[in-house]
């Protein structure tokens, strides 16, 4: 597996993220080469739980700007990761290289290199599809979830018709324009700043295989590699008991039908007649509802934090 590093200059002078990196190492499924990804800490690191911030196609820790401030002015410990192939992560250079285990063994190895076992997720996009697989395979490492615009998807229900019309444009695409896809996914418009922000990690289109790859690794029928997987998760999911929060946003075609479907099924969501954690629904807001409403996001996952630690 060939990996592309993006150069750090690409970063500089971000609009509103001087968060610096540090970075771990997890493996190379050929063996060789280790992958470097990259993470981003902010708040008191060994006080209460720890928000791992998860995001997804086509963004990077970027997209949790607003939130990751909200956090740390709270005093709120939290880390966010850049996926394998986005942000400051190596890049594998083939859309191959991509598969969504792969994905979740990484995201899984880089929490572990970090020495992080007392978790609340929160988790939009593949984010969650990656995220809830983890809370699924060791539910006793989290303390909480927040699952915002995402779901768990297993092929035996059709995605949505604007979900196919975004990965046929992916997959059409002679120049993949990143910043104009999330640009797209958002309610209240995105400044060219931001927009540039999300171009950063691509100086050419070589680096774009992980873009490129994730809409393909969605399950779409029921004999995906991951179908199977993503069924079991269901399975441990339905008695995952501590809080289970869902806060979507109001303008999302493609996640929307998920919220109810995580309520209803999950027993920390209120399922079965239990309390309801507060689930919310965030107004004016699109897929990218950390731009749109970062600060009400944060205000959400606060309340969840402080819950557990009061």
């Amino acid at each position: 597996m060939r990996l592309l590093r993006t150069p750090d200059e690409r970063f500089t002078g971000l609009d509103g993220f001087g968060h610096p990196p540090r970075y771990v190492e997890v493996a190379d499924p050929d063996g060789s080469t280790p992958v470097r990804v990259a993470t981003y800490a902010v708040g008191p690191q060994d006080a209460g739980p720890t928000v791992l911030l998860l995001h997804g196609e086509p963004t990077w820790s970027y997209l949790y700007r607003h939130v990751l401030d909200a956090l740390a002015g709270a005093g709120v410990s939290a880390v966010a990761v850049d996926l394998v192939g986005f942000g400051r992560s190596d890049k594998p250079e083939e859309v191959g290289d991509h598969t969504y285990a792969r994905h979740v063994a990484w995201v899984q190895e880089a929490v572990g290199a970090l020495g992080l076992d007392d978790l609340v997720l929160l988790g939009q996009d593949w984010g969650g599809l990656i995220g809830l697989r983890l809370v699924a395979a060791a539910p006793e490492r989290f303390r909480a979830v927040v699952a915002a615009n995402t779901g768990l998807p297993t092929g035996d229900v059709d995605m949505p018709e604007p979900w196919w019309q975004f990965r046929r444009a992916v997959e059409r695409a002679e120049t993949l324009d990143v910043g104009r896809l999330v640009a797209s996914g958002c309610a209240r418009g995105l400044a060219p700043s931001a927009r540039a922000a999300y171009d950063a990690p691509f100086p050419d289109e070589s680096y774009k295989a992980g873009p490129r790859a994730m809409p393909l690794l969605v399950p779409t029928r029921p004999d995906d590699p991951e179908t199977e997987a993503n069924r079991a998760a269901w399975a441990s999911l339905a008695d995952y008991g501590r809080p289970f929060v869902t806060a979507f946003s109001d303008s999302d075609p493609i996640t929307g039908p998920m919220g109810p479907v995580l309520r209803d099924h999950v027993r920390g969501a209120g399922a079965g007649g239990g309390a309801d954690p507060g689930h919310a629904v965030l107004g004016g807001a699109g897929h990218f509802l950390q731009e749109d409403a970062g600060a009400e996001l944060a205000s959400i996952v606060v309340g969840v934090v402080r819950s557990l630690t009061h």
